[in-house]
C-alpha cells in the first residue's frame, strides 16, 4: 500500500489527508500543537460559557468549496448558520453598505448602483459552483468554464481602487473596497480586485456562514472524517527533519505533504531542493499582518447603522478612500491611525457562543508585517467611531501581537494570516509560477499550505489540489 505523511493539520493538511485516504493511501498526519486544526480553534478565553474563535471565524468559501462539497462533514456534526446580514460596512453618516444573500436583495439597497451591481455580479452568483471550479484550481490550468472565467478575469485584473470608481454612491464604493481589502495589500495594484470580486459573489450566492459551536467544529468534523478513513493523527510533535518521518510513520513514506510556509519547507528540504526553487521559497514574502483583539461585551455593539447590528461581519474603517489609505500604509510598513478592522459577530447566527447577555466579539485589524506595537486602543477607538458607547459594553478583552500569532502557529509569519503577500506577481506565483505549484522540486514531496493556490481561507482546496496532483503522479 502507498504511504503518505502530512506535516501540519490545518484545513489544507487535513484536506490532503482525506483526499489521499479516499484513494486508498495509508496516511499519517503529524501536528506540532496539541490538537489538529491549524487556525480552526475556539476557546472560552475570558468568561465562562463565552466561546471565541481564535483565528478563522467567518468562512465565505467553506460551503462553496469543491472539496467541502465532496465530503459529508455534516455526518460528523458540522452545521453552519447565517446571520440576517452577511456583511455591513458603516460610514460616518450612520448609513452602511451591506451584502445580503441574493444579488437582487443586495442590489435593492444600493440605490443608483442597483442596476450595475446586478449586472456585474449576477453572472457569478448564478454560477458560483462553475466559477469555484476554475478559481480554486492552479493559475495555469485548462479552463472548465472559459467564458465565465474570462468575464471574471476581466473584472479582477483591474486594481480595486480603479474598479470601485464604477460605483456612484459612497456606500457601494466603501462596501466593495472593504471586501477587496481582504487581499491584504495595496488596492491600487493589478489583481487587487480578485479577492473582493470572489468574496462578494460568494456572499450573495452562499452567504458568509459561521460554524455552529465555533470554528473548532470544522476541525473536529474533518478530523473525524480522516480517522474514519483510517488516517492516523499524531499531535504534539514538531518535525524538524524529514528523516523523523521514517520513525513516526513506521517506514519512509512514499509521498510527503508540507502544510507549512515556504520558508519552513525550505528548511526541511535543505540540501535536497534544487537551488532555484529553494531561493524562491526563501524569498517568498509575508504579507501585511493581523492584530487580533477578543472582547466580551454585554448586550451587543451599539452600531449607529442598523444593518451593522444584524451583520455577522462588520468592516470598520470609513469610506473607500480611508480603506485605500489604510491598506497602503500597512504595505509600506506604517501603522495607520485609522486601520481597517474586521469585526466578527458570530453570536448573532450562533447564540450558543454566548452566555446570557455576554457575547464574544472577535476582531482583528490590518497592521504592517511584524508590527511590534499594541493596536488595542486604536482598534477600540475605530469601533467606537461607528458605535458610540462601545467602550461601555466591554466586560473584558485580550489581544495578541503579531509575535504571539507566529508563536502559536509558525505558518503565520510576522502575523500574516493569508499565507503570503498578495501583490500581482506573488498572487500568481504561490510560491512559484508553474502548472504544478505544489511540487517542491524534491521527488515525492509536495507543498500544500495556503501559500499555494488558491490561497488563504477555510476551503481545503490547496491540500486537495496537491493531493490530487500527487495521486496522478504516483507510479502505477
Amino acid at each position: 500500500m502507498t504511504t503518505a505523511a502530512v506535516v501540519g493539520s490545518g484545513p489544507n493538511g487535513l484536506a490532503a489527508a482525506i483526499t489521499l485516504a479516499r484513494a486508498g493511501v495509508s496516511v499519517t498526519v503529524i501536528e506540532s500543537s496539541g490538537a489538529p486544526g491549524g487556525g480552526m480553534h475556539s476557546a472560552e478565553l475570558l468568561e465562562p460559557g463565552v466561546l471565541h474563535d481564535l483565528c478563522s471565524s467567518i468562512h465565505p468559501m467553506a460551503v462553496s468549496s469543491p472539496f467541502f462539497r465532496s465530503v459529508d462533514l455534516a455526518s460528523h456534526g458540522l452545521s453552519f448558520a447565517w446571520p440576517e446580514v452577511q456583511l455591513a460596512h458603516p460610514l460616518d453618516d450612520g448609513t452602511a453598505g451591506s451584502l445580503l444573500r441574493g444579488v437582487d436583495q443586495t442590489a435593492a439597497a444600493l440605490g443608483r448602483d442597483a442596476t450595475l451591481w446586478r449586472a456585474t455580479f449576477a453572472p457569478f452568483v448564478s454560477r458560483i459552483d462553475d466559477l469555484m471550479e476554475d478559481v480554486t484550481a492552479p493559475p495555469l490550468h485548462l479552463l472548465k468554464h472559459p467564458l465565465l472565467f474570462t468575464l471574471f478575469g476581466a473584472n479582477v485584473a483591474v486594481p480595486a481602487a480603479a474598479s470601485l470608481r464604477r460605483w456612484r454612491t459612497p456606500r457601494t464604493r466603501a462596501l466593495f473596497a472593504g471586501v477587496a481589502a481582504h487581499v491584504f495589500t495595496r488596492l491600487d495594484l493589478p489583481l487587487s480586485s480578485s479577492v473582493g470580486m470572489l468574496l462578494t459573489a460568494a456572499a450573495q450566492a452562499e452567504g458568509w456562514p459561521v460554524a455552529v459551536g465555533g470554528s473548532q467544529a470544522i476541525a473536529r468534523a474533518m478530523t473525524a472524517e480522516a480517522e474514519k478513513l483510517g488516517v492516523r493523527i499524531i499531535t504534539g510533535t514538531t518535525v524538524t527533519d524529514l528523516d523523523q518521518l521514517t520513525t513516526l510513520t513506521g517506514g519512509r513514506p512514499d509521498i510527503t505533504f508540507l502544510d507549512t510556509s515556504p520558508g519552513a519547507a525550505a528548511d526541511l528540504l535543505a540540501g535536497h531542493q534544487p537551488a532555484r526553487q529553494a531561493r524562491a521559497y526563501r524569498r517568498f514574502r509575508a504579507g501585511s499582518a493581523a492584530f487580533p483583539v477578543h472582547y466580551v461585551i454585554r448586550g451587543g455593539v451599539p452600531w449607529t447603522a442598523d444593518d451593522a447590528r444584524r451583520a455577522g461581519c462588520v468592516h470598520v474603517c470609513g469610506d473607500a478612500a480611508d480603506v485605500i489609505a489604510a491598506e497602503r500604509d500597512c504595505a509600506r510598513g506604517i501603522m495607520p491611525d485609522r486601520p481597517f478592522v474586521l469585526v466578527s459577530q458570530q453570536y448573532l447566527a450562533d447564540p450558543s457562543r454566548s452566555a446570557g447577555d455576554l457575547h464574544p466579539l472577535d476582531v482583528y485589524a490590518h497592521v504592517p508585517a511584524g508590527y511590534s506595537g499594541d493596536a488595542t486602543e486604536i482598534i477600540t477607538a475605530q469601533i467606537e467611531r461607528f458605535a458610540p458607547g462601545f467602550r461601555d459594553t466591554i466586560v473584558s478583552s485580550t489581544s495578541l501581537s503579531t509575535t504571539d500569532l507566529e508563536r502559536s502557529n509558525p505558518n503565520l509569519v510576522g502575523g500574516d494570516i493569508i499565507g503570503g503577500h498578495s501583490g500581482p506577481v506573488q498572487l500568481l506565483a504561490r510560491p512559484v509560477l508553474s502548472p504544478y505549484p505544489y511540487r517542491t522540486g524534491v521527488p515525492g514531496v509536495y507543498l500544500c499550505s495556503a501559500s499555494t493556490p488558491p490561497g488563504a481561507g477555510v476551503h481545503g482546496m490547496s491540500g486537495h489540489n496537491a493531493a490530487t496532483l500527487a495521486l496522478q503522479e504516483m507510479p502505477t
